[in-house]
């Protein structure tokens, strides 16, 4: 499940409370190592997703990033040229090592028929918030810089570009079996946005990543890329695609499946509702997906106030409709 490793857990809430921040537990290998196992040992997951954050990047390029409680990130707002070309992308490898060790610890502590599935954000989602400084309701400020400062906004996209490939490069060499691309704010594009600031950069990294290290496998997940999604697909080359939860599923089966692997799309709050409406989401999709390529996912990820009982639920319906 998309955050399958977090706030819903006990057990990680026990962690968690050990550490002054959010990011200290995603930059210590030993714990977040923990954190990522967690899910596994009490749902038997087909797969361990990193425990870490998309913002690692900008944090790593020099931009930092802290999390208030209950109100998420907050970074210091990219102003200006100048602030883009401060940004450090050689400083992956050193400031990320932490990350790359719980990848290698990880894929030890991992049956090997558990897949590590490493992770980034893409770069129109991640620059989103170096620009804002934080999430809004609509991501204006970049989608202003985007269309007003397009040259500018280009040589942010390039730097996230390098640092995203680099460090994804990084996961896979540490252990990472296959990798995630996030693009959690392309639905607020516009059709010549969306392929530029979500397909093209997109393809770069994956370009980049099979480049030194040829067969990656790919997970894209453009949530609200709509209709788009097949687009998305073709041009970024990627092996599956996340859906989110108001993908219809006759589209995803009628055009996406002939040309990729599909994965989601529970919505999560049919899985915090828990009973019939879960149920039935649970049914929809196999019955619709299943004869084709899918992963059974969430659409995006699970609530904290998740119900471990419901999760239990879900799973026992999934395993019997496909055993």
């Amino acid at each position: 499940m998309m955050r399958q490793a977090g706030r819903y857990l006990p057990e990680y809430r026990d962690v968690r409370a050990r550490y002054p921040s959010f990011l200290d537990l995603c930059y210590t290998p030993e714990a977040a190592t923990e954190v990522t196992l967690q899910p596994i040992r009490r749902f038997g997951f087909d797969a361990a997703i990193l425990f870490s954050d998309i913002l690692v990047v900008p944090d790593a390029l020099g931009q930092p990033v802290r999390f208030e409680q209950g109100e998420g990130p907050r970074l210091a707002p990219l102003s200006g040229g100048a602030a883009i070309a401060a940004l450090t992308p050689e400083r992956i490898a050193s400031h990320l090592a932490p990350v790359f060790e719980t990848v290698e610890r990880v894929r030890a502590g991992l049956p090997d028929e558990v897949t590590l599935l490493g992770f980034c954000g893409a770069p129109w989602t991640v620059a989103t918030y170096m620009i804002a400084g934080q999430g809004t309701p609509d991501q204006r400020p970049a989608r202003m810089m985007a269309y007003g400062e397009p040259e500018l906004f280009q040589q942010l996209i390039d730097i996230l570009v390098e640092a995203s490939a680099d460090y994804l490069i990084r996961q896979l060499r540490a252990g990472a079996d296959a990798i995630q691309i996030f693009d959690t704010w392309a639905g607020v594009l516009d059709e010549d946005g969306f392929r530029r600031w979500a397909i093209e950069p997109t393809r770069r990294i994956v370009d980049a990543v099979r480049a030194e290290i040829p067969g990656t496998r790919v997970i894209g997940f453009p949530r609200g890329a709509g209709a788009r999604a097949k687009a998305y697909v073709e041009g970024t080359g990627i092996d599956a695609i996340g859906l989110d939860w108001t993908m219809p599923l006759a589209f995803a089966r009628d055009s996406l499946q002939p040309v990729t692997a599909v994965q989601g799309n529970v919505d999560p709050l049919a899985l915090l509702s828990g009973g019939r409406a879960l149920d039935e989401s649970v049914d929809r999709i196999l019955e619709t997906l299943s004869a084709g390529r899918l992963i059974f996912n969430l659409g995006h990820g699970i609530l904290p106030e998740t119900p471990i009982a419901h999760v239990e639920s879900m799973l026992k319906r999934v395993r019997k409709g496909t055993g």
